[in-house]
């Protein structure tokens, strides 16, 4: 799938499920139930000591949009990339990291907190700008952001939840990362949370 198609069906689905899980079997359980419940972009921590392996599980799954996440360097996202992942998630900028995606043209989504922050990563090819923490800022902060900078993608990533997702979405938001309010509890009731996800996006916008 080449890097506009992944972009594309981010966009599209416009949430992200930041997974983490204590084994390899239950990441696997999660990604599976929020792709059932719709949402199938799914994000693989790095904080997960097993996540290279769980991308290489994954990668296998059909209708997946597999990317990596917690990504602190560039020798990091080249061993995800080798795995499977078709974007790599960032909690900060990283121009080795920068540089290694736009030579394997793989998504780059890169976290920041300020305008400079953000000029500088898309300067350097970020095609996302991960808001992180979202929570530090909330929805109204979008617009803030997009008056001077109207052309940016932003995905924020923390304190996104099904009570405030709409706000973020009709702010500009391009897609949000949401980890706990998703990924906890039974196969059953992830997907029945995605699935509220995705409606909430659907009304939010039109």
């Amino acid at each position: 799938m080449k890097k506009f198609e992944i972009l594309k069906k981010i966009s599209d689905v416009g949430v992200v499920a930041v997974v983490r899980g204590n084994s390899i079997e239950e990441a696997i359980n999660i990604s599976k139930a929020c792709i059932a419940g719709g949402i199938t972009p799914i994000e693989v921590t790095y904080t997960n000591p097993m996540a290279t392996e769980i991308i290489k599980e994954l990668s296998k799954e059909e209708n997946i949009v597999l990317g990596a996440g917690t990504v602190l360097d560039s020798e990091t996202a080249r061993v995800a990339i080798m795995a499977g992942a078709r974007y790599i998630v960032s909690p900060g900028f990283d121009l080795d990291t920068a540089k290694l995606c736009n030579r394997y043209q793989v998504a780059y989504m890169p976290g920041c907190m300020t305008i400079s922050e953000m000029i500088n990563a898309m300067e350097s090819g970020a095609d996302i700008i991960k808001l992180f923490p979202g929570n530090a800022y909330g929805p109204s902060f979008i617009k803030s952001i997009k008056a001077p900078l109207p052309q940016i993608n932003i995905m924020p990533t923390g304190g996104v939840s099904l009570e405030n997702i709409d706000q973020w979405i009709k702010n500009g938001v391009i897609a949000v990362g949401v980890g706990g309010q998703l990924t906890n509890g039974t196969p059953e009731e992830i997907i029945e949370t995605a699935k509220k996800f995705i409606e909430k996006v659907r009304l939010a916008r039109g």
